[in-house]
């Protein structure tokens, strides 16, 4: 990422990925166990969704299960990791299946991250980009891959799994297009498979794509917005519209490259706020 979430620049996923964790002021509630027809379909019956809110951190690879457990000092209570991805730029040696258990037993929440295709104008070169021909067929095959790799960790149906989305020009139509074609059909395939949809993208850029959009059909129900303003909010600096992503379904990346310690345990992370879905473990 760059150092404002107001100007454009790449996400750190190929320095450090990340870790979401949020705060023990944070209450976990049950959410609504059944989606709107227009969400999920009339007879679809969700498991309750599990909802966390507070501070949220983030770092490339999961760390090892003994520096979780030092950093379960109630400042963090979740933990966003990167289950996979084309553009996922770190190893994970630890993110397991019986990590998943062990960090869940410890008391994190976890939000599933997945570093999909790439818009096809942006210039910074990835594993994987979408163009607009294959944008809506390609996003089908990433969601389809993003819910194993999130089952194959344990983490159940009813989950979020949050698609990273890279800064790029929005005002060049076709890129844009292109975006929404591949968020609609990586969504719509989450949907499909009892997995809810989200998205982290820029203020300026991706996440204002999703946010702004007026043809609302299959767009993720979830919103993580890179604004680094130092606000530990998701309210007082949200840039739209005040109607949308209200019922706990917002995140916001407020600062970066925060050197912390914790135990013995030294990691540079990112902070967010959190107040939306987290899996569903165990």
């Amino acid at each position: 990422m760059t150092k404002s979430g107001q100007r454009g620049g790449s996400h750190r996923r190929s320095k450090r990925g990340r870790w979401i964790a949020l705060g023990t002021s944070a209450a976990v509630v049950a959410g609504v166990g059944v989606f709107a027809a227009t969400q999920a379909g009339a007879s679809t019956v969700w498991p309750a969704q599990k909802t966390f809110k507070g501070r949220a951190f983030d770092t490339c690879t999961a760390p090892s299960s003994a520096a979780m457990k030092a950093w379960h000092t109630g400042f963090y209570g979740a933990a966003a990791v990167y289950i996979g991805g084309k553009n996922r730029g770190c190893a994970q040696p630890q993110l397991t299946a019986s990590w998943v258990k062990t960090v869940s037993k410890q008391g994190w929440k976890l939000i599933p991250l997945y570093v999909g295709a790439q818009p096809p104008c942006q210039k910074s070169a990835n594993p994987e980009k979408m163009t607009t021909a294959n944008a809506s067929s390609l996003g089908a095959k990433d969601g389809a891959d993003a819910v194993a790799k999130a089952a194959a960790l344990g983490m159940r149906k009813g989950s979020p799994i949050f698609l990273d989305m890279e800064p790029y020009d929005t005002k060049n139509a076709s890129c844009d297009k292109a975006v929404l074609s591949y968020t609609r059909a990586f969504t719509k395939t989450l949907r499909g498979k009892i997995y809810r949809g989200g998205f982290y993208g820029f203020s300026s850029s991706s996440a204002a794509a999703i946010a702004t959009a007026k043809d609302r059909t299959d767009l993720p129900g979830n919103l993580w917005y890179a604004k680094w303003d130092r606000v530990n909010t998701t309210t007082s600096d949200w840039p739209w519209s005040k109607s949308l992503y209200t019922d706990h379904s917002r995140g916001h990346q407020y600062m970066v490259n925060s050197k912390e310690k914790r135990g013995a345990y030294t990691i540079t992370v990112d902070r967010s706020a959190w107040d939306g879905p987290v899996a569903l473990t165990g």
